[in-house]
């Protein structure tokens, strides 16, 4: 969930991803009722609740599942008043870091976040220093053993994609906020099936860091993904392509 599509496919490859399903599923849930508490239940009428949707079917969870995330954020099923909150922090390095929230006890959620972030050598920041250095974007990725770049980029370029690049057998698709929608539309018409689709904060400019001082902002990053407040972590580390997990 981190946004980061780079590491997201890291973590695909290695298996975790089927792993944290649950965890996974819980978080989509959140973002869709809290979605449908402020847009209402109709997503013809609610391009947050779409997105949430659309984000939902990518990772393949049931329908049944969706519909109860939304009764429950427009009231029909008895549900939980979530909060949203975004902390802009500094991780070990300089490396920016977003850590968007959805939580039913922002006391909480502020002492885990700064829990996570002190124990880790990183601290908060002051608002917009790193949210200036990220832009909204929506990101689709496919498998490249599935399909060729060009299959990809033809039907994306055509839906109004702005860019289509392909590394390390991840082809990702890079779209506007305004135009996610159109273009996953565009590729889902022709039985194009997507790894992964969100609308994400990219990072203007990555950071590079030593091996050890990867590992260590990394580790950061998946303990603050594993707490159930936290909903998306975006960063602007440079992930090495032959990095492991340790």
């Amino acid at each position: 969930m981190s946004g980061h599509s780079k590491w997201a496919t890291i973590k695909h490859k290695k298996g975790a991803a089927d792993a944290k399903r649950g965890q996974m599923f819980t978080k989509l849930i959140k973002e869709i009722s809290i979605a449908a508490r402020m847009g209402g239940g109709d997503p013809d009428s609610n391009p947050r609740l779409r997105t949430a949707i659309l984000k939902a079917k990518a990772a393949n969870m049931p329908k049944d599942n969706v519909e109860r995330a939304i009764k429950k954020g427009t009231g029909e099923l008895e549900g939980v008043n979530y909060e949203e909150l975004t902390y802009e922090a500094y991780a070990p390095g300089g490396v920016a870091v977003l850590i968007e929230v959805l939580t039913d006890n922002k006391n909480r959620a502020a002492a885990d976040v700064r829990n996570i972030l002190n124990k880790a050598g990183g601290s908060l920041a002051t608002a917009g220093a790193v949210s200036r250095l990220f832009k909204r974007k929506g990101i689709i990725t496919f498998d490249g053993e599935k399909y060729t770049e060009d299959q990809i980029m033809e039907a994306a370029l055509e839906g109004g994609a702005e860019d289509v690049t392909a590394s390390d057998g991840i082809i990702e698709v890079t779209t506007t906020p305004e135009d996610f929608e159109a273009v996953l539309n565009a590729l889902n018409a022709k039985n194009f099936e997507s790894m992964s689709a969100e609308i994400s904060m990219v990072p203007d400019a990555e950071v590079a860091l030593d091996k050890d001082a990867t590992s260590k902002v990394m580790k950061m990053i998946d303990r603050l993904e594993e707490n159930d407040d936290v909903q998306n972590v975006y960063h602007n580390l440079e992930i090495p392509e032959d990095y492991e997990e340790e």
